[in-house]
């Protein structure tokens, strides 16, 4: 079962696209461009649509979704978590 996907193996973040993702979860992950799997283990509960963090990230860091910098790291966000507007924000303002 594929819980998340992404574009991009330099990915940062990817899309939940199951519902019942829940902390300690094994989350098996396919890279779309390059049609291989990757795999990270949910660190909090994610809600299908929403962002689970493929690596640490730290305050200032762009977050990469879909191969596209789609914002920067407000709070600290480790492989694994839920990554959203609590810890992500545009550059734009």
């Amino acid at each position: 079962m594929i819980h998340f996907v992404l574009h991009d193996a330099n990915d940062s973040v990817a899309v939940v696209v199951v519902e019942g993702v829940k902390a300690g979860m094994d989350l098996a992950g396919w890279i779309m461009d390059e049609d291989k799997s990757t795999r990270v283990t949910a660190r909090q509960d994610i809600p299908i649509g929403h962002k689970v963090a493929l690596r640490d990230m730290a305050v200032g860091d762009t977050v990469v979704k879909y191969g596209i910098d789609m914002g920067k790291v407000v709070a600290p966000i480790r492989a694994g978590e839920h990554a959203h507007v609590h810890n992500i924000k545009t550059k734009r303002w």
